[in-house]
């Protein structure tokens, strides 16, 4: 047995079945057909890494996970597969938890701006082609060249109208600005707003710091994000903003090394829809960010229905493999659980292709990396059953529950600072005063006017850029931007 911290998972017809924790960070998948326990097992993972002193962030799709808030209670079949196992030590407890809702409504609001999310995922979240991206892009350059910061929707509504109002004075450094591409990006946009997005690109954005805390008792803090709404009503919103996390996480937090713990997991449920659709480049991004995370001492957990489900370069990043049955019904699926059984090291004693098909409810077969970073042979685990509550909280517990958080209050308001939409408005009245009272319009013909830069439009250029550089160089270009090489 190592020295280091160990994560029980559960345990074998030979005894008890454990991860060394400083492999946790090498990533892991949990998989299985509906039904089969994946959820307690998840739940189960993430009491595992809160005992520990690990923070926890994780998606809940169904809102089961909120149990994990409230003591455990009472089930014979709990009790038979703690004492199955020979588990000591076994008591219900609860973890600590804070809710999170990107709505607002069953948890704290959870938001970010449109600058920090980039014009990579916005991109993709608004589904545009390679032109329409070309020139959100655009939108984000000029937006730093001219020190406006893009906070919410409206910032970016006012920047892209701004460019098309201004195509022909931009076209010489930043390209051809279609107004037919701009209206495309303006409904996407619209669209988004009628999904919720608004209320995620705003501010007060969320603090990663305090994703990642541990409580007086040196547990960490597992965070609940409710997405039951989310993922059925803005699947690609939910995908995006997992991979912004993710993203925002590699170029926030600073080198560990080899520890014997992790500093934070992540846990992905419904990771076929972080994929779904994505375009080369955004995935290649994502394996990339999965890849790299490790040395920051994140680990990254996937919850899918199929192992099939994940990129094969991302699959193979995945140390731990946790997988509950499949079903075998047709020959596609029959192909998904030979693919399966053949992604584990092998056991002689084992035959995980119809060991797949047979596995009962809160059974896996299973395979950690061991102290060296090899896998080990697959096994078939019994999981552990979680000390917490199996099922969600009541509104009423959750209502209660929010009102005791350490973080009641602070994400709550909207704050709408100064940004573009206000600074271009406030010039555009400023602009308007200025020719009303010079009689510009008349005394300079639009044929002269369109080749050069306007009095007004200096004016705005120099009032933008006395905002001070500082602010400009500080507006974000997406947290993906050092993957780019573009800090």
């Amino acid at each position: 047995m190592s020295d280091t911290p160990q994560l029980l998972i559960g345990g074998t017809e030979s005894g008890l079945f454990s991860m060394d924790a400083s492999m946790a960070n090498r990533h892991g998948l949990i998989a299985g057909a509906t039904g089969t326990g994946k959820t307690v097992t998840l739940q189960t993972m993430a009491e595992n890494f809160s005992r520990l002193g690990v923070p926890v962030f994780l998606a809940d799709v169904k809102g089961d996970l909120s149990g994990l808030a409230a003591v455990g209670k009472p089930h014979p079949k709990i009790d038979a597969r703690v004492s199955q196992l020979g588990i000591t030590g076994f008591q219900p407890r609860s973890v600590p938890t804070v809710f999170w809702d990107l709505y607002g409504v069953k948890g704290h609001n959870i938001r970010t701006t449109v600058s920090d999310m980039g014009p990579l995922l916005l991109s993709s979240l608004l589904e545009l082609n390679d032109t329409q991206s070309g020139i959100l892009y655009s939108c984000f350059k000029i937006a730093d060249d001219e020190g406006l910061l893009l906070l919410d929707f409206k910032d970016l509504r006012a920047m892209l109208l701004w460019m098309s109002d201004h195509a022909n004075e931009l076209k010489g450094e930043y390209g051809n600005i279609s107004s037919a591409s701009i209206g495309a990006i303006q409904r996407s946009l619209l669209i988004l707003e009628e999904q919720g997005a608004e209320n995620f690109f705003n501010e007060p954005a969320v603090v990663l710091d305090d994703l990642i805390k541990v409580d007086f008792s040196g547990n960490g803090v597992v965070n609940v994000l409710d997405v039951s709404k989310l993922i059925h009503q803005s699947p690609k919103l939910y995908a995006c903003f997992l991979i912004w996390l993710l993203a925002e996480l590699f170029e926030n937090l600073p080198e560990v090394g080899d520890a014997d713990r992790p500093k934070f997991v992540l846990f992905f449920d419904e990771a076929h829809l972080l994929f779904d659709g994505s375009s080369n480049v955004l995935v290649n991004k994502i394996e990339q960010v999965v890849r790299l995370i490790r040395s920051k001492g994140v680990g990254v957990y996937f919850v899918s229905q199929s192992p099939m489900d994940i990129p094969d370069d991302i699959l193979g990043q995945l140390g731990m493999k946790i997988q509950h049955a499949l079903r075998a019904f047709t020959p596609k699926d029959k192909k998904v659980v030979k693919a399966a059984a053949a992604s584990f090291r092998q056991n002689p004693d084992i035959d995980a292709e119809s060991l797949i098909t047979e596995l009962g409810v809160g059974e896996a077969l299973v395979s950690v990396l061991d102290a060296e970073g090899k896998p080990t042979p697959v096994e078939h685990v019994y999981i552990k059953p979680p000390e917490s509550r199996i099922g969600p909280l009541t509104d009423q517990e959750r209502s209660d529950y929010l009102a005791r958080s350490p973080y009641k209050g602070r994400y709550d308001a909207v704050v709408d600072r100064e940004s573009a939409y206000e600074m271009l408005k406030h010039k555009a009245e400023k602009q308007a005063v200025a020719e009303r009272e010079s009689g510009l319009r008349k005394s300079v013909p639009v044929s002269k006017r369109s080749s050069r830069e306007s009095p007004v439009e200096a004016m705005v250029k120099s009032a933008a850029r006395s905002i001070g550089s500082q602010v400009g160089r500080q507006i974000i270009r997406g947290v993906l931007g050092s993957l780019f090489g573009k800090r």
